[in-house]
């Protein structure tokens, strides 16, 4: 089941930087959580299936490009941790990157909740590893 959320996460990813957002959640539940509530920036908050494509919108709206670098997909069990790199390009030239890493927790092929951590060994610990 393992790989299978791998697929499931990297689906995701891949249909995000398309900006195929229908895609991106097409595996998502009813009740799917997206938690930002760690995040620095305006974006604060946890935000369910309804209110997530606006807060995609909103977040990259003054942007020319956006897209998200994954490094690596670590399996562990129903999560899937995945450090990456936010790469952005502003309408007036500058570029801008970020790194975090997200713990996906997908159930019985379902995306429940992507939570977002500014600390690697943190969202490993969440997922129940160690580094």
């Amino acid at each position: 089941m393992s790989q299978e959320n791998v697929e499931i996460a990297r689906a995701a990813i891949d249909a995000w930087n398309r900006g195929d957002w229908d895609a991106a959640l097409r595996d998502a539940a009813s009740d799917f959580e997206y938690d930002l509530s760690r995040a620095l920036g305006p974006f604060r908050g946890v935000y369910g299936r309804d209110q997530v494509q606006r807060a995609w919108a909103d977040f990259t709206e003054g942007l020319t490009s956006a897209w998200i670098e994954a490094h690596e997909f670590i399996e562990a069990g129903e999560h899937v941790v995945v450090p990456w790199t936010f790469h952005a390009v502003g309408r007036n030239g500058v570029e801008v990157e970020a790194r975090v890493t997200w713990t996906w927790t997908i159930r019985n092929g379902t995306i429940v909740r992507v939570r977002m951590y500014q600390d690697r060994q943190e969202a490993l610990e969440a997922a129940g590893l160690t580094d």
